[in-house]
């Protein structure tokens, strides 16, 4: 019996489509993969921009993170804290309250006209700072509301106490050990205006140094950025900030309750 093999020759045309065949078509067709890894790029690049463009839109209207540079505002905010300001709080006729803590542009009132720096420098970090990645303008400051327009804020009373419309505060929020401050004061707020202090009396450069210079040490309502909401990094000391009851007895100057 006839053992060898059979040799045939095949039709060309008969071979099946195979993974082989289809390597062979995509030779034909060089530079593929490389436009493939391109149009992967140019998509993650456009989603890239498209994400921080819209992080910076609701930034800037919305809701905006705000690094603590220092620590003027402890115990409640800490250094490296990054808060939530709530862009909307104000926006629709409410006005800041007694007790509030909020960010201000304290430009005019609590520093001069800053020095004209690098229009890019300038764009780029105002960027980074509306995303919480650095620190903020050094005209954006984070103070808490202790009087508002009419009010008469006076310090201290008899009891070592701030006084506002002849009502001793309880601050309980005050830095421990602090007194409520240690040099004297006795003023009206101008009407549109705000009388702010930091937690930390003793570590907190605020309305009370600003008393001998236009505007008297007050902040102008329309300066007002937003109310801190919330602590939102680090993840250990993520809350929201409760109000205060400090100032629920207080009295407006016309007699009613603020």
């Amino acid at each position: 019996m006839d053992t060898e093999p059979q040799h045939s020759e095949r039709d060309p045309s008969s071979t099946p489509a195979t993974g082989k065949e289809e390597g062979s078509r995509s030779v034909r067709m060089p530079g593929l993969p490389e436009f493939l890894r391109d149009l992967s790029w140019r998509r993650a690049a456009v989603l890239g921009v498209l994400g921080t463009a819209s992080l910076l839109l609701f930034s800037a209207f919305v809701v905006q993170p705000f690094l603590i540079p220092s620590g003027s505002m402890e115990p409640g905010l800490q250094v490296g804290d990054r808060v939530l300001v709530n862009k909307l709080a104000y926006r629709f006729g409410t006005e800041p309250r007694r007790g509030d803590v909020v960010v201000f542009d304290g430009t005019g009132s609590f520093v001069q006209e800053p020095a004209p720096e690098n229009p890019l420098t300038g764009l780029a970090h105002g960027a980074a700072a509306a995303l919480g990645l650095a620190e903020p303008a050094e005209t954006d400051f984070v103070k808490r509301v202790v009087g508002v327009g009419g009010d008469r804020v006076v310090c201290c009373d008899e009891g070592g106490k701030v006084e506002v419309n002849g009502r001793a505060i309880e601050e309980r929020y005050v830095y421990f050990g602090d007194a409520p401050s240690s040099a004297p004061f006795d003023i009206v707020v101008p009407s549109g205006t705000l009388w702010v202090m930091g937690d930390h009396r003793s570590n907190s450069r605020d309305s009370r140094d600003h008393l001998g210079e236009p505007g008297g040490g007050t902040v102008p309502v329309d300066k007002v950025i937003g109310r801190v909401d919330w602590i939102g990094w680090p993840l250990g000391r993520w809350t929201s900030l409760e109000p205060t009851d400090a100032f629920r007895d207080v009295r407006d100057p016309d007699g009613a309750h603020g």
